[in-house]
């Protein structure tokens, strides 16, 4: 897509992030902190978005301390319109402690965990342009395995809502494989666990 940016996070993008997420939905409420932190939310919903925005803020001033920044943002004539989340798995909190989502094996692996597109931007493939551009930054930073959990829709239409992590279609048409199926219960959905290798950038010769 010529017309679209994509770009790392850093703390002087985050007021384009924050007019994103204000498009409303869940974006708006949970600021991609869900699998950061396991910590207890506030119960009234002005403070739990505030709480939820620190630690998204809070990680970015951090991790640019360290030089990196996974979270990717989309643009499109100067404008924010999509937003991926990924790294290495422990550094997400709540996905380390899963019970559903537990890790497969111990080898390392990065993870991707989360999509916003904007709600005027929908339907224009930015979800697979972030998903490209995620896949190309974890191989840039020394990833080797890349992992996901996305939907699996079964090929029907589903909110916007439902589908934050991805679809299952996908990622299977990025190169990514099911690497396992987990289940909460006997009657809960089933909740795929997809793999895809990345070779490490080559570096150039001095």
């Amino acid at each position: 897509m010529p017309d679209l940016e994509i770009v790392p996070l850093t703390p002087a993008r985050l007021p384009d992030l924050a007019a994103l997420f204000g498009q409303g939905g869940d974006p708006r409420d949970c600021w991609c902190a869900f699998y950061r932190t396991r910590q207890r939310w506030p119960a009234k919903r002005d403070d739990r978005i505030a709480a939820n925005r620190a630690v998204l803020e809070g990680a970015v001033h951090t991790l640019q301390a360290e030089d990196r920044a996974p979270w990717l943002v989309a643009y499109r004539g100067g404008e924010a319109v999509g937003w991926v989340s990924l790294e290495p798995r422990t550094d997400y909190e709540r996905l380390e402690h899963s019970t559903v989502l537990a890790r497969i094996d111990d080898k390392p692996v990065w993870s991707i965990v989360c999509f916003v597109v904007g709600r005027r931007s929908r339907g224009r493939g930015i979800a697979k342009a972030l998903l490209d551009a995620a896949i190309a930054y974890a191989r840039e930073h020394g990833a080797t395995l890349l992992e996901a959990y996305p939907t699996d829709t079964r090929g029907e239409r589903i909110q916007a809502a439902d589908a934050y992590t991805g679809t299952l279609a996908m990622f299977e048409r990025a190169g990514f494989e099911v690497a396992a199926q987990r289940r909460f219960n006997a009657t809960s959905p089933t909740r795929p666990i997809v793999r895809r290798r990345v070779r490490k950038a080559a570096r150039a010769a001095h």
